[in-house]
């Protein structure tokens, strides 16, 4: 059934159709995975991808969709709501289909953002777990994280407090003479705390820690997280923990996880939150959770090792990827598919007429104020100038050899006149179109964004990668800006160019992935530039290295690693019924 999505908030939504979500008991048998493959977790359950992927190994893949959008708005244009949908849409035609979405980080939930559980009618189940740690993936990510921290910060205050034999008698330690100006590593929280950006510690006494500068990140943009999303097995999981970088020695020499000898207690940690939590849409269809790496700083996706189990379980399995197709389909395309050998077959590219009118020049949206009119009335000459945007996001889909479906996620203030007009487009680029109006009406709703799905995952592809693997950074850099973004070409600071050089020059960073940082508001650098921008260059001011993932971040403009909470953040309206224990007031 379906809910009437003008009057209920999304938390009663979610808190209806939670009373009918199969039990794990039930989804083992719906789901014809064996006793051992469910790990319950209370109400909720993990599934066992390692002995999934052996008892599967010989079945065929099924159809693997994705799902983008256009250059959003500050509010967003409903990928996850989309996603939901047409998982429900395709259930209503009798397919067998699941999928992944990422988990939501608790900065965002409790700022204006919002969880990311899509909403109305297309909406992930237990909505409340969901939103507020799950089955605890970014629990553990924190305290692996801050352990190395632990590590690192002890070890400078021992090697302050003695000597080379004083080290060596306590404790078997060799001197990593640890840089500390150099600190590459910062300490993570799962919110947006902005007071935590940079920070003094070690204030005190001698035995009070080792004073120096530090930092917070937020978790989901730890190294951890983005490792999570990429790893094969725990073997692969295990490997990496020991290569993450967390200083430089004061001769310039990489001090990692594994020179603290700290990598085989973070995956320990971390051992749990290797497997996929199992989900639902409010129409029940199977949908994983599993990992949930920030778009503009990290990898934008959820993990591989829930999209390889989907696809063995799943004849339809639908993943997601963060913000807009220039930066989350990008690294999905020439990252986590280069990973994982997978093979997409269609990319959905959600649009809304709202997000055109504003690429075609429109007032200003502000999350929390009002919108204009311009979005809530017909105006075909502000939507007009701003189709270029989603042309441009359909063609780098295309570049890929990847059937590209325009999904026109449908509000009620849209009209006939202006939806028309994003279709006539959207075919004249070469893409199939769908009306969907899942928000309102759930898999109803989605009937026609299925059917092109299904439609388009039975087209011949041939999916390629944007540059070879052999192709030097400044050069896959150089690609990506002018063919995904649209750029004039790149320049480099002196330190940047300088690092490039040196990363070029030394083969041990051949096989690290190209991921780009920059902003999601904006095909360019600059969030300020709408629609498509011309006559631009790309500055990149620096290169993260990041040892574990074995991904080189090369930064365009100033990234924030710890969001701020805005005046009107969404944890005053959250709050729980105490006859119930219920929380209410989620969105």
């Amino acid at each position: 059934m379906s809910y009437d999505a003008t009057k209920m908030k999304d938390w009663q939504i979610a808190e209806a159709a939670e009373d009918n979500m199969p039990t794990p008991d039930e989804w083992r048998e719906k789901l014809k995975l064996q006793k051992d493959e469910i790990i319950p977790y209370g109400k909720l359950c993990k599934l066992d991808f390692m002995k999934i992927i052996e008892r599967l190994k010989d079945k065929p893949d099924g159809k693997y969709i994705e799902v983008t959008a256009i250059t959003p708005t500050p509010l967003g244009e409903g990928k996850s709501t989309t996603a939901c949908g047409l998982m429900e849409g395709l259930g209503k035609r009798g397919k067998n289909v699941g999928g992944c979405l990422r988990q939501p980080s608790g900065g965002p939930t409790m700022n204006i953002k919002g969880t990311a559980a899509g909403g109305g009618n297309a909406l992930l189940i237990p909505m409340t777990e969901f939103s507020m740690g799950l089955t605890n993936d970014i629990n553990d990510i924190m305290n692996a994280h801050n352990l190395a921290m632990v590590a690192l910060t002890a070890r400078m205050q021992h090697e302050r407090n003695y000597d080379d034999n004083e080290l060596a008698k306590r404790s078997k330690m060799r001197r990593l003479d640890i840089d500390p100006t150099r600190v590459e590593m910062g300490w993570i929280l799962d919110f947006c705390a902005q007071s935590l950006r940079n920070i003094i510690i070690g204030i005190g006494g001698r035995m009070d820690g080792f004073t120096m500068q530090s930092k917070f990140g937020i978790a989901v943009g730890s190294e951890l997280m983005a490792i999570l999303s990429i790893v094969k097995d725990l073997a692969d999981l295990r490997q990496r923990m020991d290569n993450i970088t967390v200083a430089f020695d004061k001769k310039g020499k990489i001090v990692t996880t594994g020179d603290l000898e700290v990598g085989g207690a973070m995956t320990a940690w971390m051992r749990n939150a290797i497997n996929p939590t199992l989900c639902s849409t409010v129409e029940y269809q199977p949908c994983m959770v599993h990992a949930g790496p920030f778009a503009n700083i990290a990898v934008g996706q959820s993990s591989i090792i829930a999209d390889r189990i989907g696809l063995k379980m799943f004849d339809y399995h639908v993943t997601e990827s963060g913000f807009a197709a220039d930066i989350g389909f990008e690294k999905f395309w020439n990252v986590k598919c280069r990973y994982s050998g997978l093979k997409p077959h269609v990319s959905v590219l959600t649009t809304t007429i709202r997000a055109m009118k504003m690429h075609g020049g429109g007032p200003k949206v502000t999350p929390g104020l009002p919108l204009s009119d311009a979005y809530t009335k017909e105006n075909l000459e502000l939507l007009e100038k701003g189709l270029p945007n989603m042309i441009h996001h359909i063609k780098t889909i295309k570049t890929s050899g990847i059937n590209p479906v325009v999904c026109i996620n449908c509000f009620h203030t849209d009209t006939k006149e202006e939806i028309d007009m994003v279709r006539k487009a959207a075919e004249a680029a070469g893409a199939r179109c769908a009306v969907s109006t899942h928000w309102a009406e759930g898999g109803d709703g989605a009937l026609e964004l299925a059917d092109a799905v299904i439609e388009a995952s039975e087209d011949k592809t041939d999916f390629k990668f944007l540059y070879p693997e052999e192709m030097k950074l400044r050069e896959r850099v150089d690609k990506i800006a002018k063919v995904v973004y649209g750029a004039d070409g790149v320049s480099w600071s002196p330190s940047a160019e300088a690092k490039a050089k040196m990363l070029e020059g030394d083969s041990k960073y051949d096989d690290y992935a190209t991921m780009m940082v920059k902003t999601h508001l904006s095909l360019s650098h600059d969030p300020t530039l709408k629609g498509v921008p011309k006559g631009w260059t790309l500055p990149i001011r620096d290169v993260l290295i990041y040892s574990g993932a074995k991904f080189l971040c090369p930064c365009a403009g100033a990234i924030s690693l710890m969001p701020g909470t805005c005046s009107n953040p969404a944890f005053r309206r959250v709050d729980v019924d105490t006859k119930t224990g219920k929380v209410q007031g989620l969105f």
